[in-house]
């Protein structure tokens, strides 16, 4: 049976996904350990929505399976809604058999193909289900029926981070720095498999069981081996110099994404805001950085080092890490390691 905590549910005496164990591809909960292979199995993807048939394709025409076992809307239990997009819902789920608590992301075809974002679905699939870090949320695996298609995800308890700044107003060193050194871990990861992420901001960043940071909606994401790319695309608010200037831009525009997060988790509202469109990129491009009192000294510095017109300037993420306000204020727990043994 589902129990209910405030904003976080478990199943009574069965496994939950509050621990989880790369390594071992289990799920772990006190001293129940149960492999999850069946759920968690995702081989590399490169996907295709077919409009005619409205179903989801591979190389060469050939469908991909999502899993050895077709997985179907019967293999779950469907608890309460958890968010609502544009493209479709989130619900808290239960796998029957394996009784492992997911988010069960239901998107619908019609609605994606209408607004041509077929893409953003496939790179969603093929660069979430390849990353591993204890700060980006897990993708498990997905499938599909004739009008939806099913992404299995990690249930983040404590939801959006948005949610949360809405309620406190603004959040205190402590906190942020906290966030900002789980941020950069997992962009750093994220880099180094060449994946940008370019869209940082609270309403996709989910938080954990613990509170822990979790990195979530890779649909604007990109893998670029070069790193180097010219689209437009992100939240106004967070959009670098170089992306309004329609130079190219690489994996930097994630540094200053975190500058301008960094600002917003401490002051309450983006750094550049302004009541247009034009006077907010004004005064993005001039790098107008005005700072309220609360600010600390620190963190000021931290801000004023990430959010350079000049990407190249930009502080690199390990030494965001590093940085003494981080370090002084920090509070990162990372998650237990599963015994292997066990």
């Amino acid at each position: 049976m589902f129990v209910c905590l405030g904003d976080v549910s478990v199943v009574q005496g069965l496994i939950c996904v509050f621990c989880y164990c790369p390594e071992q591809r289990a799920l772990k909960c006190d001293d129940v350990c149960v492999c999850v292979s069946q759920v968690a199995t995702v081989r590399p993807l490169r996907v295709v929505m077919n409009p005619d048939t409205h179903t989801v394709t591979g190389p060469g025409r050939v469908p991909v399976r999502s899993n050895t076992k077709r997985l179907s809307l019967r293999d779950f239990d469907i608890g309460r809604p958890l968010g609502k997009g544009k493209f479709g819902n989130v619900y808290l789920a239960r796998e029957r058999k394996l009784k492992a608590i997911v988010a069960l992301k239901v998107l619908f075809k019609s609605q994606m193909e209408k607004e041509g974002v077929e893409h953003q679905l496939r790179r969603e699939i093929e660069i979430q289900s390849h990353l591993r870090h204890p700060n980006i949320l897990r993708f498990y695996n997905y499938f599909q029926d004739s009008t939806r298609v099913f992404l299995i995800l990690e249930f983040a308890p404590r939801g959006e981070m948005y949610k949360e700044l809405q309620r406190c107003g603004r959040f205190d060193d402590q906190r942020t720095a906290t966030y900002m050194e789980e941020l950069a871990d997992a962009l750093l990861y994220c880099h180094e498999k060449k994946v940008i992420h370019r869209d940082i901001k609270p309403e996709n960043l989910l938080l954990g069981f613990r509170g822990e940071l979790k990195i979530a909606d890779f649909g604007w994401s990109v893998h670029a081996p070069s790193l180097r790319r010219r689209t437009m695309c992100g939240t106004l608010d967070y959009l670098p110099p170089e992306m309004i200037e329609g130079h190219t831009h690489d994996e930097k525009v994630d540094l200053w994404c975190i500058g301008v997060l960094c600002y917003e988790c401490l002051v309450g509202n983006p750094p550049f805001e302004t009541a247009s469109h034009t006077e907010t990129y004004k005064r993005i491009t001039k790098v107008d950085l005005q700072f309220p009192k609360l600010v600390s000294d620190g963190a000021r510095d931290l801000i004023s080092k990430l959010l350079r017109h000049s990407p190249a300037m930009r502080l690199p993420l390990r030494s965001v890490m590093e940085h003494p306000w981080v370090k002084a204020n920090s509070r990162r727990v990372l998650p237990p390691v599963c015994n292997t043994h066990h």
